[in-house]
């Protein structure tokens, strides 16, 4: 076992499933960040259940493993990448054999991880160990600050350039290789990295503009 999880394909088939983890955590919490669109009473009910209930806490705890396991893996297969093309050619021209999200992961990779620690500090902590009355009031008048909707929307930008990559490569990095699948596979990404960062990035701006 140890052996396999020190293989590049080990350490892929890893990185793959803790990124569909990430994957299904994101839908759920858009789902939640939605509820804004339903008004104080509704999202503060959601937030409470999201804090409070037994299985989301563990689950919490599940989530951040998956995310360091997630950047760890990702870090050791950039290097990995690295030592084993110590040549680079001059004629070599990366944009022909892979698309610019594909080359640019461990970027959007960093980008993503510099924006979730200032979404912690803001969000997680601020209604986990502060003294917050109200939780839509903290998320609304935080998308009040035009440098953080900036931010906000930036980020979500590069993690859809980040999934639209990463969901495909999830899927085949754990079998889903036939081609019949992998088209559909494929379009299902590109799909889901524009709903994801729509979503956030719509949620934000709509609240900036707001009354």
């Amino acid at each position: 076992m140890s052996g396999f999880l020190s293989s590049s394909l080990g350490r892929k088939v890893v990185m793959a499933l803790s990124g569909l983890f990430l994957i299904i955590f994101l839908l759920v919490h858009l789902g939640v960040n939605l509820t804004l669109f339903a008004g104080q009473e509704t999202f503060n009910a959601a937030s409470h259940f999201m804090g409070h209930n037994p299985l989301i806490q563990v689950m919490q705890y599940v989530l951040a493993a998956g995310f360091i396991i997630h950047i760890v893996m990702g870090i050791k297969l950039e290097y990995k990448n690295k030592i084993s093309r110590p040549i680079k050619y001059v004629k070599n021209n990366p944009a022909a054999n892979a698309g610019w999200a594909s080359r640019n992961m461990i970027v959007t990779g960093v980008i993503i991880l510099l924006f979730l620690i200032l979404h912690i500090k803001d969000f997680f902590v601020e209604i986990k160990f502060g003294h917050v009355p109200d939780d839509y009031e903290l998320v609304t008048q935080l998308f009040k600050n035009p440098i953080y909707v900036v931010l906000y929307v930036i980020s979500f930008i590069m993690l859809g350039i980040h999934l639209s990559h990463g969901f495909q490569s999830s899927f085949t990095s754990v079998g889903a290789r036939a081609p019949k699948y992998l088209k559909c596979v494929k379009n299902l990404g590109i799909a889901y990295s524009y709903f994801i960062a729509l979503g956030f990035s719509v949620i934000a701006i709509y609240f900036y503009f707001a009354n």
